[in-house]
């Protein structure tokens, strides 16, 4: 019996000198899992692209080997970071754009607007990112200036927030807006009953047939510039916010050829003829491609008072915004989408509009389970209407508007209704997860500023100094799960990617601090040293 014990023994050391052969092991790395328990480990191996064991330095290294090994030398690893909502195909084109952002004045839109056209001689200018939140003078500019510098060059100059265009005469008399044009989902603003070039909302429809049109090899590099972007800051998902049919098929085909490795939640833009062909197709779901909602808008945006309220404008008397898309159709759209498997994801920052949208979902959702159906943005919610997130709604939410806003906000909605107002906790608490994004090119690109500004409430120069409505703040766990797990979840990923577990896609960031213990006014300062899909490096 002794010598049989012995022989058992001797055998298994022998099986322990035996490691199974893995594509790539990680070691001494501060990983945070974000799995259910929120734990930590030290090292992972990889094999065909996924997680295939998580422990400690020791674990992974008496049973695995692998050709490559990473010593993380202490670094922090999370899991891939997903942007729940942005515009992956708007940033890359903005790189063929006038940048705007960040202007101060009127004055220096048009410097950069001649800048750009000294370099690159064209018969129409677009640009993009003017705030006039952001100048002394907060009205809305409107086209004297432009008409005056180009009077035969069509000029079309989009809002930070996309709710918005600042066009001059040219570009007017060609799209046949006049000042009889009326106004559809939007407004057409008027001074002394003239046009003012300013177009909110669905008026901006009648710009597009005026735009150039770009060719196949335009659109391809700006997927590229966006993917190169969005490396660069750690991302390995994002959730495009309203693509037609055309882009999205021009991903699939660049992700299938390998020109593309970043995984893309497409959200269906609300056209008769998107949904015709996508609801009747189904789900199209790939490693790195999921087509499975609806991009909705219910009204504008608070900063170009499109944002649809209850009560008017504590700034502008009986004025309360415009819905882009008619209460009745929303109320049509969400029946139709209820019929399929998609979910519907509708913009709406208004508390009205809000309330529009929530009242179409639990009409429609009624004894449907796990639809997930989104609200993003969810940004001015009554205290009275919270509860209807109780009923499997997801918030779909961007921190830095927030800090974003909160200089001008107040103005806008009055203190009472600030009570509502990027209410953050209060969403979690009542639907249980939110998804966190970034609106980019709206916001800036950084999942880390997104980070920064749910736990801190404070914009980059750390103000206000205590916060903006604390009360609303997320924690760091809470924040990181709101960029993964809960974003995963959102798209119906949650079993492939979100946290670092067995079996799940092996996508992975390498930060440069730890963004769980460091001083809170270090986090701006985060950033992605490395970034991985699949177990390879992207950036």
């Amino acid at each position: 019996m002794k010598r049989i014990l012995i022989m058992l023994a001797i055998f298994s050391c022998s099986c322990n000198l035996i490691k199974e052969k893995v594509d790539l092991i990680v070691v001494n790395a501060n990983v945070y899992r974000v799995d259910k328990m929120f734990s930590k480990a030290q090292s992972f191996a990889i094999k065909d692209g996924k997680f295939l064991a998580i422990g400690s330095n020791q674990e992974i290294e008496d049973k695995y080997m692998a050709d490559q090994v990473i010593d993380a030398d202490g670094k922090t690893i999370v899991p891939g970071l997903i942007d729940a909502h942005c515009h992956f195909y708007g940033l890359g084109l903005n790189q063929l754009a006038v940048d705007l952002v960040g202007t101060k004045s009127f004055e220096e839109i048009l410097d950069r607007i001649s800048l750009f056209n000294e370099k690159n001689k064209s018969d129409f200018i677009f640009g993009q990112g003017w705030d006039q939140n952001d100048w002394e003078d907060k009205k809305f500019p409107t086209k004297e200036l432009l008409d005056e510098v180009y009077p035969d060059i069509p000029v079309v100059l989009e809002r930070i927030d996309g709710h918005a265009f600042l066009v001059n005469q040219k570009a007017l008399a060609m799209a046949g807006i006049n000042t009889d044009t009326k106004a559809v989902g939007g407004e057409i603003v008027k001074e002394n009953g003239q046009l003012t070039g300013v177009l909110v909302d669905g008026p901006m429809d009648l710009i597009g047939p005026i735009m150039p049109r770009l060719s196949k090899e335009s659109k391809i590099q700006a997927l590229k510039d966006a993917q190169s972007i969005c490396f660069s800051n750690g991302l390995t998902t994002v959730n495009d916010a309203g693509l037609s049919r055309e882009i999205i098929e021009l991903i699939d085909s660049l992700q299938q050829s390998g020109d593309l490795k970043i995984r893309v939640y497409a959200m269906v833009a609300n056209y008769p003829e998107n949904l015709k062909y996508y609801l009747s197709k189904g789900i199209i779901k790939t490693d790195h491609l999921n087509v499975r909602s609806v991009k909705v808008y219910a009204d504008g945006a608070l900063g170009s008072r499109g944002a649809v309220l209850k009560s008017s404008y504590s700034d502008q008397a009986n004025h309360f915004g415009a819905m882009v898309t008619p209460v009745n159709e929303i109320e049509k759209v969400a029946k139709k989408i209820a019929k399929s498997d998609y979910q519907m994801n509708t913009h709406a920052i208004g508390d009205s509009a809000n309330l529009v949208v929530l009242k179409a979902y639990k009409s429609v959702l009624k004894n449907k389970e796990n639809r997930r159906w989104k609200i993003e943005h969810a940004q001015i919610i009554s205290t009275t209407d919270f509860d209807y997130f109780n009923e499997g709604i997801i918030p779909s939410i961007q921190p830095t508007h927030a800090t974003s806003d909160m200089y001008w906000a107040e103005d806008r909605l009055g203190s009472d209704r600030m009570v509502g107002a990027y209410a953050y906790k209060t969403l979690l608490d009542k639907a249980g997860v939110v998804a966190l994004g970034t609106d980019f090119p709206v916001e800036q690109v950084s999942p880390f500023l997104t980070f920064y500004a749910a736990v801190a409430r404070k914009d980059n120069d750390g103000y206000p100094e205590k916060g903006f409505q604390m009360k609303d703040a997320l924690s760091r766990e809470e924040a990181l799960r709101g960029m993964t797990i809960w974003a995963a979840y959102s798209n119906f990923e949650e079993n492939e990617k979100g946290s670092i577990e067995v079996g799940k896609f092996a996508d992975f960031v390498i930060l440069n601090k730890d963004l769980m213990a460091i001083p809170e006014k270090e986090l701006p300062t985060v950033s992605a040293n490395h970034v991985f899909i699949s177990g390879k490096i992207v950036e």
